[in-house]
């Protein structure tokens, strides 16, 4: 009885269509749908809020909440990089942050969060370990090299799996917890369908928005602290 029921909890990815590109086969997933509903409703909200913008002292409506957003996302990079670091990554890490928490809590919406995708997460792992190398080659020169060996060259193979484990670290935090959630309101909606009613909204409140949004937070500030890490306080 409980397989069969289980069977109902259906927290997988689900190829849609199998398209023939270049000769080979590539599926279509409910995450591309997903990542393709999310970024579409992002650049229609932004270009809104364009055309909204006005030359006055007194916004009104959407363009304030978008300059609440602006100043908010600026304000959290400014505090953590420093004024002169966050004129070059403020609008990095405000594009992640925006596309991170709509993604996270995108399955409030009925859609299967991109971010349960280790496909999605690995790749924005991968973005800020650029970034990271790329800032501690330019301002540490060699020092990014003999940094390994300090402070005795024994610990040489631990710092560098420290370096590698970055993007590895990042990527699975992030997936792990909105994965769970994705999980087990499956199970609940699939074990317990008869009873899902009005309650799982609590839980869909801690999973998508609460758990959402502290994910988000989370990935953003390590991001922000392993980059300036690698710059030196006078550069």
């Amino acid at each position: 009885m409980v397989g069969i029921l289980a069977a109902d909890a259906d927290f997988m990815i689900h190829s849609l269509t199998k398209l023939n590109v270049l000769g080979q086969e590539v599926y279509l997933t409910t995450t591309h749908v997903s990542l393709l509903i999310v970024c579409v409703g992002l650049l229609i909200f932004a270009l809104v809020v364009r055309s909204k913008l006005k030359d006055t002292d007194k916004p009104s409506g959407l363009q304030n909440v978008a300059e609440l957003i602006v100043e908010m996302l600026d304000g959290m990079v400014k505090s953590s990089m420093g004024s002169k670091n966050a004129v070059k990554y403020r609008n990095y890490i405000g594009t992640l942050f925006i596309f991170l928490l709509i993604s996270n809590i995108s399955g409030l919406l009925g859609l299967r969060p991109p971010t349960a995708d280790y496909g999605v997460t690995f790749p924005l792992g991968i973005i800020t370990f650029i970034l990271i190398q790329y800032n501690n080659i330019r301002w540490n020169k060699t020092g990014a090299f003999t940094d390994l060996f300090k402070p005795i060259p024994v610990l040489f193979p631990i710092n560098l799996i420290g370096e590698i484990a970055t993007p590895f670290s990042l990527s699975l935090r992030l997936f792990g917890n909105v994965v769970s959630g994705t999980v087990i309101m499956a199970l609940i909606y699939g074990l317990l369908s008869k009873f899902a009613f009005f309650w799982p909204g609590i839980l869909h409140a801690y999973f998508d928005v609460f758990s959402g949004a502290i994910q988000t937070y989370v990935f953003c500030m390590l991001t922000m602290v392993f980059i300036t890490q690698k710059i030196p306080e006078k550069n």
